[in-house]
């Protein structure tokens, strides 16, 4: 059994530090590829070769980024079948249809026209550039489509049955993956990464200014990427508000957890700046915050868009109480959904072993009581209902790093922007503005894995919600092998991450001699 929890916890690590090494890339991929393809745009209707040097400036550091983004994700999908073989049979098909999609259509558009993109120039027309341009970045937010698809049915599976016979989830609906749960994750990663990215422009731009360095490239470039930016951070805090809507019908422990609630109430109030309590527990009295400051009705219009919802709490989710309609509703408890998770695994043992004996009739029971259980299938590994707890403080508090961080990042795009437009003179020649934005690029990226480790984290212990927790999804596999490979993964992700950044920055440096106002 020792073994096993070892196995358990490096193969978690190992996928964690893989998710976040990739999602260092992703973001600046999807929204630099956005911006790449407005100036080359512009450069075509305008024939100005300054939106040529432009563009050819930020594409080659987008073509640094989306190398070495891709080989962090391949790995990333080779671990569903290393580590996690369990978890890729239980789901059959399901979750291998997104990813096949992804590689067959998305990626032969970012591998085609990327192609041509990067190493295109004078040997295609310029239209025809234009247009691979924009089909590479279009291809990589279908890629990020089928990917969140396939991670959105982890957190809400549905449009699936579970098929004794194979004892596996087999497609009913294909069309219900793209539930509200897959559309808002969706479209707020790929906006996400469109506001990383403007905050990556500025800041590089920033750079120049503080080296007296091309000064109209610069403030060219900090326009284009801080409207891009910006509607970016916007069309994501409308996506976020969505998200969390979606997270109160479907994953309301989730919800609890990044609220650190464990009692809720009607017209619940918002932790805005609180610090938990280490010893509370769902079980005990103790106050869950050792300091708070909340938003009156703040959770309730969060959750429900309503000013008296009832939003439950950890407590109240394990008694059975939930929120329909924005109503206490009394539902089935853990305790409860832990005995039939076992009698659901009871009868699809009776159901294998009835098959085997070939006596029908019996298959038939089991399977029938197995249909009445298996929504709370995964339950069943449970021996007790705080293990169904999701790390309430990592998720508490990254949501908070998450919320903060952006409420910054929209009053520094407006700052930027208003004061380029109605003052460029002052902006080019404030030095601590540019030290802001410069500082502002590593804020951005803790922003956006905080809003990733809040998705992630927050769903856990599960590997699909309900039915398959991740101590039933790992693979048979020595623990020194995980061992050695997170460890082999971890220096080869910081090399290529260390390499990525000394690329870049060297690229800049290099600029930084040259006239690029040109």
């Amino acid at each position: 059994m020792d073994n096993i929890m070892t196995v358990i916890d490096w193969s978690r690590w190992q996928f964690a530090m893989t998710a976040i090494y990739h999602w260092l890339f992703v973001p600046l991929t999807l929204g630099l590829s956005v911006i790449v393809a407005v100036m080359e745009s512009v450069y075509l209707k305008t024939k100005s070769e300054k939106w040529l040097t432009a563009t050819k400036f930020w594409m080659t550091l987008l073509a640094i980024n989306f190398a070495i983004g891709v080989a962090t994700g391949i790995i990333l999908e080779f671990e569903f079948g290393t580590n996690w073989s369990n978890y890729s049979w239980f789901v059959g098909d399901i979750f291998g249809a997104p990813l096949a999609i992804e590689g067959i259509l998305a990626f032969f558009l970012e591998a085609t026209f990327g192609a041509v993109m990067f190493f295109g120039w004078n040997k295609v027309s310029p239209r025809f550039h234009l247009l691979s341009t924009w089909l590479t970045a279009i291809g990589a937010s279908i890629s990020a489509l089928w990917i969140l698809v396939a991670n959105s049915w982890m957190q809400y599976p549905v449009g699936m049955e579970f098929d004794p016979a194979q004892m596996r989830n087999v497609m009913s609906d294909f069309w219900a993956l793209f539930s509200g749960v897959a559309v808002n994750k969706f479209f707020h990663a790929v906006f996400s990464g469109w506001a990383l990215s403007g905050i990556f422009v500025i800041g590089v731009s920033s750079f120049f200014l503080w080296k007296r360095s091309n000064r109209e490239f610069a403030i060219r470039s900090i326009k284009t990427g801080g409207w891009i930016g910006l509607a970016g951070l916007l069309l994501c805090m409308w996506t976020g508000d969505g998200s969390a809507v979606e997270v109160t019908k479907t994953q309301p422990m989730k919800l609890a957890a990044m609220e650190g609630l464990y009692n809720g109430s009607t017209g619940q109030s918002l932790a805005g700046i609180a610090i938990l309590n280490p010893d509370k527990r769902w079980d005990n009295d103790e106050d869950p915050y050792l300091f708070e400051i909340s938003l009156p009705h703040g959770l309730s219009l969060l959750a429900r868009h309503e000013w008296n919802a009832f939003v439950p709490g950890i407590t109240d989710i394990i008694n059975g109480v939930d929120s329909i309609g924005g109503k206490a509703v009394n539902t089935v408890s853990y305790p409860e959904r832990i005995e039939r998770g076992k009698l659901a695994q009871r009868s699809l043992r009776e159901y294998s072993e009835a098959m085997e004996n070939g006596d029908e009739a019996g298959m038939m029971r089991a399977a029938d009581e197995l249909a009445v259980n298996y929504p709370f299938f995964g339950y069943g590994y449970f021996s007790d209902p705080s293990e169904a707890i999701p790390p309430v403080a990592l998720t508490f508090y990254t949501f908070r790093i998450m919320v903060i961080l952006g409420s910054y990042f929209l009053l520094f795009y407006l700052v930027v922007l208003f004061w380029v437009y109605k003052a460029e003179e002052s902006f080019t020649r404030a030095r601590w503005m540019q030290l802001v934005a410069m500082i502002s690029v590593p804020l951005m990226w803790l922003c956006s894995e905080a809003g990733w480790c809040v998705a992630e984290v927050g769903r856990q212990p599960w590997t699909v919600q309900d039915l398959l927790p991740t101590c039933a999804a790992i693979s048979d596999i020595p623990e020194s092998s995980v061992i050695v490979t997170f460890w082999m993964f971890a220096i080869i992700f910081t090399v290529l991450l260390a390499a990525e950044v000394s690329i870049m920055i060297k690229w800049v440096n290099n600029a930084t001699r040259k006239d690029l106002n040109k």
